[in-house]
């Protein structure tokens, strides 16, 4: 057995204590990545984009979403949405999104750096999801003259920041409103894999095909070591990256392990297999909160209203989680990994259950 998959199964086996559903972002890196970046080190011939893994990406990745594409590894998915975003507009533009979108509440501020200072328009909508109703809403009070910022570029998540997924048809129709308006439109896909297992379609479906220029794919939540994959399908967006990417820092001497990292995810099937049981075993959570659910659980995220006293009992029993909402509120996240023992469920599940109805 190599070395990689002898490590992640040793720990696999092993009892952790405690019982960490903070998030996904901790989570090991899976097998196969390992696996390939062991077997990246033995290639030696190019640098920074010059190694064969590298020439590989934009080949596999545009097999796996039907259509041409340019992929630049980069090393956060903050990297990769400011990217995107710094290539859609001018300093001088606004980038419409939710007001609860990670690239608003969660990345310093990454966004206005990398696009030198413009703004962000703040939507409102549902379990963080956009609608072409509430675009509407926040356009309806700029008037596009030269005292505001002119919107060019629309952002979501898939999945939502609270664990919601866009349908085909619902990503189409943003797509058509950001078209309508002379818009790019930007998708960040940190948990896109989780999305794209619940939505059982072709990841062209709600990409390219339904209108979304620039996809951060996101691949360390997944089972991923170090590198996120920043997807262009939008070719006039694609000529300024390389020189952003190495401006910004993120295009490392040996992209070689980058790319072997994301090549290992997709081309072993792993990106599935990873959020398919993360995906499942937040089902399973699910199932044991019922009414505590505050939204329906989509992908691999549960956001529950367990109480003060409940969340108390339930880290007093070992489980790490994220108090969520208002100060007191009593209500959770739980995030579910790909290598969420399933132990550790049904231990959650039963504790869960144990506090009761809502």
């Amino acid at each position: 057995m190599p070395k990689a998959f002898a490590y992640v199964t040793r720990n696999l086996s092993e009892r952790r204590s405690p019982m960490r559903f903070l998030s996904d972002n901790a989570a090991r890196a899976c097998p196969e990545v390992l696996q390939a970046v062991i077997d990246a080190n033995d290639i030696t011939q190019g640098s920074y984009d010059g190694d064969p893994l590298s020439a590989r990406l934009d080949g596999v990745f545009g097999e796996f979403f039907g259509t041409e594409c340019r992929v630049f590894p980069v090393s956060t998915g903050t990297a990769a949405n400011a990217l995107a975003l710094a290539a859609m507009l001018p300093p001088y533009g606004a980038v419409i999104c939710h007001e609860e979108a990670h690239i608003h509440v969660d990345e310093a501020g990454a966004p206005e750096f990398y696009t030198a200072g413009a703004k962000l328009l703040l939507a409102e909508g549902e379990g963080a999801k956009l609608t072409p109703q509430s675009i509407a809403s926040v356009m309806a009070p700029m008037r596009g003259d030269v005292h505001q910022v002119q919107a060019r570029a629309l952002s979501i998540t898939q999945a939502t920041e609270y664990g919601l997924v866009y349908t085909p048809d619902e990503v189409a129709a943003l797509g058509d409103e950001a078209r309508r308006r002379g818009w790019k439109m930007h998708m960040d896909g940190a948990r896109f894999a989780n999305a794209l297992v619940t939505l059982d379609c072709h990841p062209g479906d709600i990409t390219w095909r339904a209108g979304v220029d620039a996809l951060s794919f996101g691949c360390i939540k997944n089972g991923g070591l170090s590198a996120e994959a920043l997807v262009i399908f939008d070719k006039s967006l694609a000529e300024s990256i390389p020189s952003r990417r190495k401006r910004a820092g993120q295009m490392p001497s040996k992209g070689r392990f980058a790319a072997a990292q994301l090549l290992a995810m997709l081309e072993s099937g792993a990106w599935s297999r990873n959020a398919r049981a993360a995906n499942q075993a937040a089902t399973r959570l699910a199932q044991a909160a019922g009414e505590r659910l505050m939204y329906p659980v989509e992908a691999n995220e549960l956001f529950v209203r367990v109480g003060v006293e409940g969340a108390a009992r339930l880290r007093e029993q070992g489980f790490e989680f994220y108090d969520w909402g208002d100060a007191g509120s009593g209500e959770a996240r739980l995030v579910v990994a790909w290598d969420s023992q399933d132990e550790d469920i049904d231990t959650l599940a039963q504790a869960i259950s144990a506090l009761g109805g809502a």
